[in-house]
């Protein structure tokens, strides 16, 4: 038995950590699943103020979660205050699984997030993992007395002090100088065009109708390839839809549009030759100190630059001054540039359709230079 609770203690301990530093590398996509279960919660009628309020602290918690994740896994392995560090990992996996069982019954989340975007799993895979991982935790708590501390305790909560410095570090440094590791569609060597296309094996969603009628006081079902004669008095339809299968896109909603309205996308990517693609989601004018730096990035740039934002009102006041900035202005969605930029704003390198680079502001402000 004290072989097995220790297997399970390492394995737990390994799995939170692994789990917790995928999501490290980039907190921003943990924040932006959780305002996704927010906004579906509130829209359902549950504690929507509440909801709303979460939302608008999404970043915090995912910091917060990721970094209590890495701990406890250290915890666990460390063998330190095992009792209290059991109750708070089952817990979190209790929280866990709720999460994956709200995202495989309910249809309305599509993925959880439980590893980020690096390792991307489906509803029931998330689920049984963490009905696996409750099974585990369930013994390492019941049969605790078998688990013996590695080290003393002042080491031990020195330990894992550095942990908690290491992860807070980790998460700061991606939030300002983009994910060590690029998990998501836009990274660097990857075609846009060919991403925004529907997938070879694609399945589309089928609609299925169900046509009501009545005669006699009898109500019966029909379908459109069974419909009854005129004697029959027309009721209702019913519309049912039967999920396909990987028919979204990689890059999904992702269009420039003009102030005009006019989509531009396909003449952007598809120009020779190499240009910028400056994204930001919004502006401070008080506080973008990166807008400085742009400026001489601009005045000494001799490829073409485009700003994709998702505000262009603001950017036309900031971006199209006459004798200094003639930036041509691009709208796009919203959710497509929080992919894209995952620091405000980021700064790509395109040829093409190609990604050739991207920059962070703060990486040595625009070290493209």
């Amino acid at each position: 038995m004290k072989l097995i609770i220790n297997f399970a203690r390492i394995v737990v301990g390994c799995l939170f950590i692994f789990s917790g530093l995928v999501k490290a590398i980039d907190p921003l996509g943990l924040a932006y699943k959780m305002q996704e279960f927010f906004e579906v919660w509130a829209s359902m009628g549950y504690m929507p103020n509440i909801m709303m309020w979460l939302n608008e602290h999404a970043l915090l918690f995912s910091i917060i979660i990721i970094t209590v994740e890495v701990i406890l896994g250290f915890a666990l392995l460390l063998g330190c205050r095992i009792k209290l560090m059991a109750w708070l990992v089952l817990l979190l996996t209790l929280f866990f699984t709720f999460l994956t069982a709200f995202v495989l019954f309910s249809g309305k989340i599509r993925a959880c997030g439980c590893f980020g975007d690096c390792i991307p799993l489906t509803p029931i895979q998330t689920f049984t993992k963490d009905i696996v991982l409750l099974i585990l935790v369930l013994l390492i708590l019941l049969k605790q007395q078998f688990i013996k501390p590695l080290f003393s305790v002042k080491l031990s909560i020195s330990l894992l002090l550095i942990t908690l410095l290491a992860s807070v570090g980790l998460q700061w440094y991606v939030l300002h100088y983009l994910p060590l590791k690029d998990c998501l569609p836009f990274k660097i060597g990857n075609n846009i065009i060919e991403l925004r296309k529907m997938p070879k094996n694609a399945i589309p969603d089928k609609y299925e109708y169900v046509f009501v009628y009545s005669k006699d006081g009898v109500t019966k079902d029909f379908t459109v390839a069974a419909l009854p004669d005129s004697s029959w008095e027309y009721v209702d339809r019913k519309e049912t839809v039967i999920k396909g299968k990987n028919n979204i896109p990689l890059i999904n909603d992702f269009n420039f549009k003009t102030q005009a309205g006019n989509d531009t996308t396909e003449a952007i990517l598809n120009q020779s030759g190499e240009y910028y693609l400056l994204y930001t989601n919004g502006f401070n004018k008080k506080e973008d100190k990166w807008y400085d730096d742009f400026k001489k990035f601009y005045a000494n740039s001799k490829t073409p630059v485009y700003l994709i934002t998702s505000d262009p009102k603001t950017a036309a006041e900031l971006f199209l001054i006459p004798g200094e900035f003639s930036i041509p202005i691009f709208t796009c969605d919203v959710v497509a540039i929080k992919t894209a930029a995952r620091v405000n704003p980021t700064l790509y390198l395109m040829k093409g359709p190609v990604v050739k680079n991207k920059w962070s502001w703060k990486k040595g402000k625009y070290i493209v230079l």
